[in-house]
Parts: structure tokens; sequence; C-alpha cells
């Protein structure tokens, strides 16, 4: 509730390009999870395949350059939501999460996340869940991977997403942190394993260490991203 005692509303954004396969039930996952009065918004980065059509069945398409992170703040300045959630196009909400949310923000928390899972079989992955889970409790920080969410005070305070290809979110997460408390939920972000199956697990689970380690020693995202071939 807001200070006024107003259920918050919440804005959902969704960067895609050619996302056909997973836009329409991303969407449709997110407003079964976080309300059916839930605002949509598909910031497309010009899709060759009819992701803009399907999207615009559920949500508004805002159109833009393909970049993930003038993507998510494009739709972030579009919004009109008390909390603004920032979802990837291939992760599913688990039922409740609109609720975990606002539970969080009623106890004060001015951002979060949720738990990340893997769509797909395999100890590998439920190993690699366990250790996203880790690393969020020990060092307060979360990817996109995980839903991130935010005030839309809190996210206005931060400056927003920088125009970044890659670790925008990790950027934003260290700059929610300076504006007050980042609280992660036990609601579930569901993502597909389709990174790992593509370019392999141990390969692609070593390649995004290595590049999370080359960011904190101070490298461009975009160099980072060229050698990350990021989707």
């Amino acid at each position: 509730m807001s200070p006024g005692g107003a259920r918050l509303t919440v804005s959902a954004i969704v960067p895609a390009l050619d996302e056909r396969g997973e836009i329409a039930e991303t969407l449709a996952r997110a407003r079964a999870a976080l309300g059916p009065e839930t605002e949509l918004i598909v910031v497309d980065g010009g899709s060759r395949d009819d992701t803009r059509a399907l999207a615009a069945r559920q949500a508004r398409v805002i159109a833009c350059e393909p970049c993930r992170g003038l993507q998510l703040h494009r739709g972030a300045q579009s919004a009109g939501g008390d909390i603004l959630v920032f979802l990837h196009a291939d992760t599913w909400l688990s039922a409740g999460a609109g609720e975990a949310i606002r539970a969080a923000v009623a106890r004060g928390a001015v951002a979060g996340c949720c738990r990340l899972a893997v769509r797909a079989e395999g100890r590998r992955y439920r190993w690699l869940e366990r250790g996203v889970a880790w690393r969020t409790r020990r060092f307060g920080t979360a990817t996109g991977d995980q839903a991130l969410f935010a005030t839309r005070s809190a996210y206005a305070a931060t400056g927003g997403f920088e125009p970044h290809p890659l670790f925008e979110d990790v950027r934003l997460v260290r700059a929610l942190k300076r504006v007050g408390r980042f609280e992660p939920v036990g609601a579930v972000a569901a993502t597909s394993a389709r990174r790992w199956a593509e370019r392999g697990f141990v390969r692609t689970v070593l390649a995004h260490g290595l590049l999370r380690l080359r960011h904190a020693a101070g490298a461009e995202p975009a160099r980072l991203a060229r050698r990350y071939g990021h989707r």
C-alpha cells in the first residue's frame, strides 16, 4: 500500500529483440503474477520477426535502438506505475510475485529482485540457481534474469539504466543500494536455459564470470558485450 492507503500500481518493462518464441507467454505470465491491472510495456529493439505484433496483443509496444540498457530506460520513462519491474523477454514470473514485491516495498525496500530458476532439468542448473542465490545473499547484488524491481522514486534518484548493452543491471543495482534498502523476495523468476544450451553450460558460466571480473576491474560494458556476443 502507498502512504495514503491505495494499492501500489506496477509497470512491467520488457526489452525484446526477435523474441517471437517467448514474448507471448512471458507477458501472459507477468500479468497473472503481477495482477490484471499491471501495465505491460515491451520495448522492441528492431525485431525482424513478429515479436511486436505478438506483444501488441497484450502490451504497449515502444520502438527503440537495440541496446538493452537504453530499451529498459525508455520503458521506465514511459511507465506510469508506482513500482517498476524489469523483466527479460524469456523470464517467467511465479504466481504471487506482485504481492511479494508490494510487501517488500511496504517493509521499506526501495528495490529488490526475485529468486532465479532455470527452466531446464539437470543437477548443474540446480547448482547454478544455488550459486546465484548465495551471491545475492552474500553480496546484495542481482542480475536482470532475477526480475529486478524498484520504486519509481528510487529509480529516478539513480538516473536510471545506463545505455549499455551489458551489465546495465549490475550497475543499476549498485546505484539503487545507495538510495535505500535492496531486498530479494521469494517469488521466482524462471528464465530460459537457451543461453547455456547454445554456448555450452561450462563455457557460458566461465565466460560470464570472467566478464564480471573484467567489468569490476573497469572494462567498458560495450567492449565486453562485443566479446560476449550478448543477447
